[in-house]
């Protein structure tokens, strides 16, 4: 009974307790319930507007680079705009192993598609791929340690050390290691092709630079095609971060004619941005600025302010609003001193000049005769085989590609037969227990010796800087009386090798075991090495192994030279000389002197205008495209120009130093009128050899002689024997015959004619140096006198002007984007030479005027 009542009263207070909690739950839902009409219903809209507004962007507008003209109008560099794929880390992924994954899976679409439609990615990464596949620095010294300390994460290049866990010393990181570094740190997978890992790499690696840049976007390719557009734009939702945006692109008119004035942009370094953002706080690390000539030195005036604007996105990216916008200020136009027409023309005649020099002197010989006269050393045709190969103009890493010809598949087996002969002698030249002498090898294995040893010290396997060179064996080694057995083996001996580059072993193991490792290093480093491949190709020509008809048919198979089937095929089969096929390329420039890189294949040329001082072409050849160094470098162009021996990338006019020879010798008489040692009417005999010092110079003209001469007449026939005698008569002046007053006396005329310093122009310039001894040889422009040719101009100029001395410049005003004037330069008058009269000067530029007058006759 009992129990039935307590049943009753348990199981109602249990109901009653479901009751209350069903009525709470009733009543919490209808609370959540209306929230969320509310929320969804009511005020959704403004909820879903306040969402959106969520993500605030303040965006950098960047102005737009002023044009360069030159002094008539002529447009020089100009901005076009065009489409550039990009990638932005929106950082909402979840890890970075996720990032890594889905980046890396876009970047894989868009370059697959990039390669497709012929379009490239934007690549000034300091390591490119060789023509061997292999990767290499195109960078060296403090510029490689900059980026070695950049792709490790350094500050300064002081900060580079061992890394323990990657376990690599990061100051002497390989091109290979850091590749594997940048791979492995962003997981690239192995399975994708090398080229396209490397180029994954090259894109994440700039993302890199900008991690701390927030909503910067990296351009993966600049200047895309239409058909690349519409991939992005179509599939736009399976490539994260990926989008088109419209970008500036620097174009250059006539670029090689202006490339060594003008330069080109790029984008800034670590090093220019630390320098620049000291004074101006709004260079970032995407900035593009000028990097040398004009655009460098201009790069204030031309690059404009940059302007901002705040930006609102939603989750997706998609922009909602756009507030405070302040608009950017384009940069000032440039207009220069040169004359557009004037500089093609001057670039256009010195390289036909050059290449008719150069086809004076190819001969259809193997080796070089004995001549005591540099101009008169013929250029074996068989030189001209190589130059082929050895300056780049034949690829030979495109022997080995899948769709070789069977011209190159032919020529690249003849290499690898000759190449494995080659390795093996050399081993065994290094390991002989009785090895031969460096003076007693052959001239090919001399060669390929000089060349190792080169290498080992450019490589600092052999610390140059650690020799002694009084030490015996150096000594015998440099006078070729040593075997590089014997020389290797003492450089190990005497600590000027580092051994850690090819062991792990102690210093302290045998000399004999660390010296077998160093030949293994060797055969292994040289066995894959360009430069040496190179001298194999030079050798296996030299021996008829290659001809030159194949070779000069490969230009076709390669696409170097415009298809013409029936030629190529006529010198295939011998139909056609390759000596006169050669010497028509070169005769119609179609195979230029720039890129054969034989003496002769530079030269330079500067234009003045006497009256004003104004410089109205200054040319330097072989010049460069410009375009494929702006913007998207083009890396292996750039290689390809750095690796030139023709030198492209250096200003012939402005840098390069030589003996300016006859051109001296108006200063000469300069210095002897102001002296009184001759006057305008002293006449001298030209004898053909002059016997007054003891090493008896003859005059050009020897054996024949110019007879009676005066100071015009000497100049006009350019006479040697004239001017020795002046030089003499300086050197004796108050007393017996002294070289250092005569070389004081030279100098201080040539100081005030301007040809001991810098010319002014704001380009790249070294200064010219004055001869410091035998001022007999300096009077007519030899000794060590080293002057550029446009110190030599400015000179030419000042006597043409009766004295007036310039300081130079290449710029004549600068316009703001209004059109205002706000800088003006030119030349300003440095100093006027009054040391002599008009009349001394009218019979100086008597002489010239006669001079040239007969070159013209």
């Amino acid at each position: 009974m009992h129990m039935d009542v307590y049943s009753r009263l348990k199981s109602s207070i249990v109901s009653s307790r479901i009751t209350v909690l069903a009525i709470l739950m009733s009543f919490f839902s209808s609370i959540l319930i209306g929230r969320l009409f509310v929320l969804q219903i009511i005020r959704g809209e403004d909820y879903q507007n306040n969402y959106d507004l969520l993500v605030e962007k303040t965006e950098t507008i960047e102005a737009t680079r002023g044009n360069i003209f030159d002094r008539n109008g002529k447009l020089l560099a100009y901005n076009e705009l065009a489409f550039a794929v990009t990638i932005e880390d929106s950082g909402t992924f979840e890890s970075e192993r996720e990032k890594n994954r889905v980046l890396t899976k876009a970047l894989y679409k868009v370059i697959t598609h990039l390669e497709k439609n012929n379009d490239a990615i934007d690549n000034d990464f300091n390591i490119y791929i060789n023509s061997s596949g292999k990767y290499e620095f195109s960078v060296s010294g403090t510029s490689l340690q900059r980026f070695r300390a950049d792709v490790f994460g350094h500050a300064k290049i002081s900060q580079l050390e061992y890394n323990h866990s990657l376990k690599l010393d990061e100051a002497k990181a390989t091109a290979a290691e850091i590749m594997e570094y940048l791979m492995n740190r962003w997981g690239i997978p192995k399975k994708y092709p090398e080229r396209i890992r490397y180029e994954i790499a090259v894109i994440r690696y700039n993302m890199n630079l900008n991690y701390y840049q927030k909503y910067i976007a990296t351009v993966i390719a600049s200047n895309v095609s239409e058909k690349t557009v519409a991939y992005v734009k179509e599939n736009q939702s399976d490539l994260v971060g990926i989008d088109i945006e419209q970008k500036s692109v620097r174009h250059y008119n006539d670029s090689e004619a202006f490339s060594n004035i003008i330069g080109y942009t790029g984008t800034i370094s670590t090093d220019e941005y630390n320098e620049l953002s000291v004074d101006d706080d709004t260079y970032t690390l995407t900035d593009t600025i000028g990097k040398v000539g004009i655009e460098q030195y201009m790069n204030k005036y031309l690059r404009g302010t940059k302007g901002r604007q705040t930006v609102y996105v939603n989750s997706l990216g998609n922009l909602i609003e756009t507030t405070d916008r302040v608009d950017p200020v384009s940069g000032g136009d440039v207009y220069l001193s040169i004359d557009a027409d004037l500089q093609k023309h001057t670039y256009s005649l010195l390289e036909k000049e050059i290449a008719g020099i150069l086809l004076q002197k190819i001969s259809n010989i193997k080796e070089k005769g004995v001549s005591t006269k540099a101009s008169e050393i013929p250029i074996p045709i068989y030189d001209v085989y190589n130059a082929l190969i050895a300056n780049g103009l034949i690829d030979i890493g495109a022997f080995t590609d899948p769709d070789a010809s069977d011209l190159e598949r032919s020529v690249y087996q003849t290499f690898e037969e000759k190449k494995a002969s080659c390795m093996e002698t050399l081993r065994s030249l290094l390991l002989s227990e009785e090895p031969t002498v460096y003076k007693n090898l052959s001239k090919e294995y001399q060669e390929y010796i000089t060349y190792i040893v080169r290498e080992l010290k450019s490589k600092n396997v052999i610390l140059a800087d650690s020799i002694d060179s009084e030490d015996e064996i150096q000594l015998k080694w440099t006078s070729e009386e040593a075997s590089a057995n014997e020389y290797l083996r003492h450089c190990i001996e005497r600590d000027w090798v580092d051994i850690t580059v090819f062991t792990e072993q102690s210093k302290y193991v045998d000399t004999e075991e660390l010296y077998g490792n160093l030949v293994d290093y060797i055969t292994e480093y040289f066995g894959d090495n360009i430069g040496f491949d190179k001298l194999i190709y030079k050798n296996a020509i030299k021996e008829d192994r290659i001809s030159g008809n194949i070779l000069c048919a490969i230009l076709y198979d390669q696409g170097a030279l415009e298809w013409d089937e029936e030629t190529r095929n006529a010198l295939r089969d011998g139909r056609r000389s390759a000596y006169e096929f050669l010497r028509q390329c070169i005769a119609d420039l179609v195979i230029t002197p720039g890129q054969l890189a034989l003496e002769p294949c530079s030269g330079s040329s500067v234009v003045m205008n006497a009256k004003t001082g104004e410089v109205l072409a200054c040319v330097s050849y072989p010049g460069y495209d410009s375009n494929r160094l702006s913007n998207a470098r083009d890396s292996s162009y750039y290689v390809s120009i750095n690796l030139n021996l023709s030198n492209p990338l250096y200003n012939y006019a402005t840098q390069q130093r030589t003996a300016p020879g006859s051109t001296f010798k108006m200063c000469t008489s300069v210095a002897g009128l102001t002296e009184g040692v001759i006057s305008t009417g002293t006449s001298i005999v030209d004898r053909g050899v002059y016997e007054k010092v003891s090493n008896h110079p003859r005059c050009w003209i020897y054996p024949g002689n110019h007879g009676a001469l005066n100071v015009a007449g000497a100049i006009r026939h350019s006479c040697n024997y004239f001017f020795y005698e002046v030089g003499f008569r300086l050197a004796s002046k108050g007393g017996g015959y002294n070289d250092a007053s005569g070389i004081k006396r030279l100098q201080t005329y040539a100081g005030l004619l301007g040809l001991d310093e810098k010319t002014g122009v704001e380009i790249e310039e070294n200064a010219s140096k004055i001869a410091t001894e035998y001022p007999v040889m300096a009077a007519i422009g030899q000794s060590d006198n080293n002057i550029t040719t446009i110190a030599l101009a400015r000179y030419v100029t000042a006597v043409a002007s009766g004295g007036t001395v310039y300081k130079l410049s290449l710029l004549d005003h600068v316009e703001n984007a209004k059109g205002k004037t706000n800088e003006t330069y030119g030349p300003v008058v440095r100093n006027v030479v009054d040391v002599i009269g008009p009349g001394e000067w009218g019979t100086i530029q008597s002489g010239m005027r006669a001079g040239a007058q007969d070159m013209g006759s």
